[in-house]
């Protein structure tokens, strides 16, 4: 999806799922881990008071009335200057990771919530991985996946689910019967082994080391669109939140503390959990390890 599409965006399903975020402060785009961030929205590093209500004004507008990059680079210039904030990276990376990142896991939620409707699903059962050709630096394994037909249900969109990292631009289609057996098949393609990795992503309780699938960047093995829309953190959950929520530290602590005990977290996000709630002071970590982007 390039940036051209994101003015058709606005569509309902993409704007509730941006707008049933609860702002929390982060430091580290890490400081929140898979499905944490379908509930919270974050600008890494803007902890300042009015910073991140402000971001979450220009992104909501972007996402309901299909503004561009650029008119978003006016926005991220004017609140700069009005709220003084000291943010890292240049400006063309930093304005350019924060619009993608948030129009792209949107719009994919929204898509997932169009495609899991009961009617649409029973017409079109199986879902297409779509790699964009038009991607400067094209991942290997997205290429090869480009095409793979699976029935909905099946488990490795859980891990493979597009966007699959940051600036990736795939995206998946529902298919008919028909048009599945028009490509020469006669059932569904076998899902590709998934073959996991270890990496370390920087926390402001500091690094962190989990597993993540081959091909998929550190923090985006997870499924979108049911994190945001199946399995949700409960509404007691999302109050004891908003409840502890006094300070960027107890906003932070409350939200991640809320989601340790949340079912759709699997044994790998309740792990980061339990590591970031141990450390109250959650110190700033100031350099940025490999692969580990800052939206």
């Amino acid at each position: 999806m390039n940036e051209a599409e994101y003015r058709s965006l606005p569509f309902d399903e993409a704007i509730k799922y941006f707008r049933q975020k609860l702002d929390v402060p982060t430091a580290r785009w890490a400081d929140m881990l898979h499905g944490a961030h379908t509930r919270a929205f974050t600008v890494a590093g803007a902890t300042k008071e009015g910073v991140l209500s402000d971001f979450r004004a220009a992104i909501d507008k972007a996402i309901a009335q299909g503004t561009t990059l650029g008119d978003f680079r006016k926005d991220f210039d004017r609140i700069v200057a009005t709220r003084g904030w000291d943010y890292k990276g240049n400006r063309g990376w930093r304005t350019r990771t924060i619009y993608e990142t948030n129009l792209r896991t949107a719009y994919a939620a929204g898509r997932y919530a169009q495609m899991t409707d009961p009617a649409v699903k029973r017409y079109q059962p199986y879902w297409r991985y779509r790699h964009q050709d038009g991607e400067a630096h094209p991942r290997p394994e997205h290429q090869a996946w480009n095409g793979l037909t699976l029935k909905a249900d099946d488990p490795w969109w859980k891990t493979h689910h597009p966007p699959n990292g940051w600036g990736c631009q795939c995206d998946v289609e529902p298919v008919t019967r028909h048009e599945l057996e028009s490509t020469g098949r006669k059932g569904p393609d076998r899902a590709p082994k998934v073959e996991m990795r270890k990496a370390v992503l920087n926390t402001s309780a500091g690094p962190h080391t989990i597993e993540v699938p081959k091909g998929i960047d550190p923090g985006w093995g997870y499924h979108i669109g049911e994190a945001a829309f199946g399995a949700q953190i409960s509404a007691d959950a999302m109050a004891a939140c908003i409840k502890e929520r006094t300070g960027k530290t107890a906003g932070k602590v409350g939200y991640i503390t809320a989601m340790a005990g949340h079912e759709s977290l699997d044994s790998r996000d309740k792990g980061f959990v339990a590591g970031v709630t141990a450390s109250p002071a959650l110190p700033l970590v100031g350099n940025r390890v490999a692969n580990n982007e800052e939206a």
